[in-house]
């Protein structure tokens, strides 16, 4: 298969050997989950049971509010203890409302609705079953795919990729599943191209996973999906980029996937909604890798969301060096954080602890106008020019230059001889939009109330006045009713 260039892009060091030589490993139960009620991309869950409920494996604990949520499952059987504030995997360390289910050791399942046939399901019910399980994007956005599903079957979506890139470092669970789950990954594939209705099905590997790639050719053989071998470059897991070499074409700035035809999911989310469809087991657990050099025993687990982190870190054997660094995910574009007691969610793919070497810390220096983040840069953007703007408050300069572009990735920054963390300018840039984006939603839903009640109190005065003219009117008539009637008595 022909393959098109991408530009830009970086080669970060893998450190996948660390993880990848070990077969995926199962977490054993927590005493306590915490299960925040803010998973995914979208309105909170909102929680259906009580302090002090018991519950089964795989029984919804919150639904989702509104199309873009999702809804929350017991990862186990046990009690509901509390509900309240929980500690966020955040680098603020600020806190989400949070259910905490005190495992009781049983692991009993309530009843899951198994599917003989799958692919005889209409693709209105796989997209409806896949919304029932909770299943949101697993490569890092957290979209729930079931809305992700409908939307790109109204849209006349032609091609499904499947993202099995896994571009940032550290990283394998997408590349052990594969490896050790790829029957159930194919079907699940099958299964989103029948709820889509898509015509092609490619699945989109790097090729530093040759294991991977031989496991997934393998499960696909007799099937319409094509797995395809892609360059080892940072960021080729971002769907723009994994779109550009598979089909050489580009989403328009502003624009969806599905506005050239295309729908990217995960190979981890293909393997979710497998499950999802066939045995009826909603989103309660994921494939995690646990790394770093900090780590004695690094590994890849399949651990219960809502699990705290350092029943992680213990599990892959505790520090070995001190940890200069925690992330959830990966290094590139994963979150800070400090608390071990933050809980694994949905879109959790790593827990890395770095230590000291690994992070290279450097002071910043002025820029050199060298341009090697614009070289690097893959949606081919002036990154030194925009943090510029950025600097002294001119955002529509930055946005101007394509700011609303960026995907964060943080090519620019790895890259930068001088040490400038160019990402977190447009983070922080892109977060001051959305606030003056909510405040001038604020600004003009006041105004039209303003309005609304300025035309509210001239109808009310209109009706009085109007009111009060018939009334007039009515006296007057009755006035001259009565003098009529008294000249004509007068009369006779």
């Amino acid at each position: 298969m022909k393959l098109f260039n991408l530009r830009g892009g970086v080669h970060p060091e893998g450190h996948k050997a660390l993880s990848a030589l070990h077969v995926i490993r199962e977490l054993p139960l927590p005493k306590h989950l915490y299960l925040s009620l803010q998973q995914h991309i979208g309105a909170p869950a909102a929680p259906v049971v009580q302090v002090g409920d018991r519950v089964l494996k795989g029984q919804v604990i919150a639904t989702a509010q509104g199309n873009v949520s999702a809804a929350i499952h017991a990862p186990t059987s046990g009690t509901i203890t509390a509900l309240g504030d929980w500690v966020s995997p955040h680098p603020s360390g600020l806190t989400a409302p949070t259910m905490t289910l005190a495992s009781d050791g049983k692991e009993q399942w309530i009843e899951t609705p198994t599917v003989a046939d799958p692919f005889a399901l209409a693709p209105a019910d796989i997209a409806a079953r896949v919304g029932a399980a909770g299943i949101v994007g697993l490569g890092g956005a957290t979209f729930p795919a079931a809305l992700k599903l409908n939307l790109s079957r109204n849209s006349g979506v032609q091609t499904l990729i499947m993202n099995g890139g896994e571009c940032e470092p550290y990283l394998t669970c997408d590349n052990l599943i594969m490896r050790e789950r790829a029957a159930q990954v194919i079907e699940g594939i099958r299964l989103i191209a029948l709820a889509v209705e898509a015509k092609t099905v490619l699945v989109g590997i790097e090729d530093n996973k040759p294991d991977a790639i031989a496991a997934m050719q393998q499960a696909a053989k007799g099937t319409s999906v094509k797995v395809v071998s892609m360059p080892s470059m940072y960021p080729m897991g971002s769907e723009k980029q994994i779109i550009q070499v598979l089909t050489g074409n580009e989403i328009p700035a502003g624009g969806r996937p599905a506005d050239i035809g295309v729908l990217v999911h995960n190979v981890a989310t293909a393997y979710a909604v497998q499950q999802a469809i066939r045995f009826g087991r909603p989103l309660i657990s994921r494939i995690i890798t646990v790394s770093g050099g900090a780590l004695n025993q690094p590994c890849n687990v399949e651990a219960l969301i809502g699990t705290p982190v350092q029943e992680l870190i213990d599990f892959a054997g505790g520090y070995r060096l001190p940890a200069t660094r925690l992330v959830l995910g990966g290094p590139m574009m994963g979150q800070q954080f400090t608390n071990t007691q933050v809980p694994v969610l949905k879109g959790t793919s790593g827990v890395l602890a770095l230590t000291a070497s690994e992070v290279g810390q450097a002071e910043a220096s002025p820029c050199i106008r060298c341009a090697t983040c614009v070289r690097a840069c893959p949606v081919g953007l002036l990154p030194l020019e925009m943090a510029a703007h950025i600097r002294v408050s001119d955002l529509t300069g930055a946005v101007e230059l394509g700011l609303r572009d960026c995907i964060a990735c943080g090519s620019c920054s790895y890259v930068c001889p001088a040490h400038i963390p160019l990402v977190h300018y447009f983070n922080y840039a892109k977060g001051d939009l959305a606030a003056q984006e909510r405040s001038k939603l604020k600004q003009e839903s006041t105004k039209k109330l303003a309005e609304a009640r300025t035309e509210r109190i001239a109808r009310i005065e209109r009706a009085r006045a109007e009111a009060a003219a018939k009334r007039k009117a009515a006296r007057e008539a009755k006035e001259r009713a009565a003098a009529a009637a008294k000249a004509a008595t007068e009369e006779a």
